[in-house]
């Protein structure tokens, strides 16, 4: 994967650590609703700690979704067990 997807499933590793299943899908949903906005919502840095530095990546459409690979792997899982 390219340097954008893998700092992000770093970030959510380190994010997620210690989390309830609810926990997780707040920070998700967060992420997600920053990553979509094109640059017009800064990441909460209380709800996303480190990984609201990728806020910038928004800016960029075709690179949300490297950005987002992790987080949306993550959610699948959690849906899906």
């Amino acid at each position: 994967g390219c340097a954008i997807s893998q700092a992000s499933a770093s970030l959510l590793a380190e994010l997620a650590e210690g989390l309830t299943v609810e926990e997780l899908e707040v920070r998700i949903a967060a992420f997600r609703e920053a990553m979509r906005s094109r640059g017009k919502i800064e990441p909460d840095e209380e709800l996303l700690g480190d990984a609201a530095a990728l806020g910038g990546v928004s800016k960029y459409v075709a690179r949300v979704k490297c950005a987002m690979l992790a987080w949306v792997a993550a959610e699948d899982a959690l849906t899906r067990s």
